[in-house]
């Protein structure tokens, strides 16, 4: 069964069985929207994670998109791991832009593990060019297939919001664990237990046939999954974290960073967004930079180190919050994403930042 619902003209279907789309109500509107957007929801999570979000984006842009908010992975779904997961949101889309024929454009927004799992989905539809390069074009064909593309869309915006990018093993990258080692060594030999499958990636003890990591194979083309390729044509890749009060997601794996890298964002003011701390645009490194770096501090890993220099090899606009100030702190990781508007209204201004500065 469907449910319709209509709010300051923005549309939205919503039910147990069927996908969650929010679009504007005004025809003019709805038919000129060429940009898709996929929210990805978290751990434990479903489509109405997203539904401040997605409506915020209606609001504001209503002749330019159409949002999705992904439900083929919701609840306990979330534990049958990131590539499982990966598949089914890979295949969710391909639904979505084949009863949207009118769709040039696509862009995903996904929390905390979600932003894993669009990582590995973009990996599954990314499409190479079907031509070298345009000289080599002497039959006709489109400029379009020149040019690789997200299941048959033009990638716009990869934005992850409290995404443990790095995992969460060791070195304080699940901050609720204090930092204590024994802590740390007993979640990683006990994660599997409470989330499954999911929790072997996070912690990056999977050895699927004698695999590397799931993680590790993410930031290399690897077998038919074109993870780096797919996550390089997009225009633009944003990492929100949280640098405090996120109990869950430490701020080093969600902002891509080394512990020398974190900025001091004390001093930060941002009138416009009073949530946002810092804000910085990081460009691509090579091997060779990356190979130069120094991992003299207390919380060098090799196999993290490796995840850092990968995710590195492409430009990454990084936006830091903290809710240290707000009633709510202790759950920023759900702040940030506005998760339950009546608690966490807070976190508006983070959702208003990230769609005043989306790409169309």
């Amino acid at each position: 069964m469907e449910n319709r619902a209509v709010e300051n003209g923005v549309c939205s279907t919503e039910s147990v069985n069927v996908s969650c789309d929010v679009w504007s109500c005004k025809n003019s509107d709805s038919s000129s929207a060429d940009h898709l957007v996929i929210m990805v929801h978290g751990i434990l999570g479903s489509n109405t994670d997203w539904k401040f979000g997605a409506e915020q984006f209606v609001r504001t842009l209503p002749d330019k998109v159409f949002v999705h908010c992904s439900e083929k992975n919701m609840f306990r779904l979330t534990l049958d791991g990131v590539d499982v997961m990966g598949d089914r949101l890979a295949e969710e889309v391909l639904e979505v832009i084949q009863r949207k024929p009118n769709l040039q454009k696509i862009s995903f927004v996904a929390h905390s593990v979600g932003g894993l799992v669009a990582r590995y989905a973009i990996g599954r539809l990314y499409r190479p060019p079907k031509k070298e390069n345009v000289e080599d074009s002497t039959d006709g064909t489109s400029i379009d297939d020149l040019k690789a593309t997200i299941g048959g869309l033009e990638p716009m915006n990869f934005i992850t919001v409290a995404t443990p990018h790095l995992g969460s093993r060791g070195n304080k990258q699940v901050p609720f664990l204090f930092g204590v080692t024994a802590f740390e060594q007993a979640a990683n030999l006990l994660i599997h237990w409470i989330f499954k499958r999911t929790g072997r990636h996070l912690f990056l003890n999977d050895d699927d046939e004698g695999k590397p990591p799931l993680l590790k194979r993410m930031i290399e083309d690897y077998g038919d999954c074109f993870f780096m390729s797919a996550l390089r044509i997009f225009k633009r890749r944003v990492a929100y974290s949280n640098v405090c009060y996120d109990h869950i997601v430490g701020w080093r794996t969600s902002s891509i960073r080394r512990s020398i890298e974190l900025p001091k964002w004390e001093d930060y003011i941002n009138k416009e967004y009073p949530h946002i701390v810092y804000e910085e645009c990081c460009k691509a490194c090579d091997t060779e930079q990356s190979e130069l770096v120094s991992t003299d501090d207390d919380s060098f890993d090799k196999l993290e180190e490796e995840l850092v220099t990968g995710l590195s090899r492409v430009s990454w606009e990084k936006v830091d919050a903290s809710f240290h100030t707000c009633r709510q702190r202790f759950a920023a990781h759900s702040v940030i994403q506005v998760k339950d508007q009546s608690m966490h209204i807070e976190g508006a201004d983070v959702v208003q930042h990230l769609i005043d500065h989306f790409l169309l």
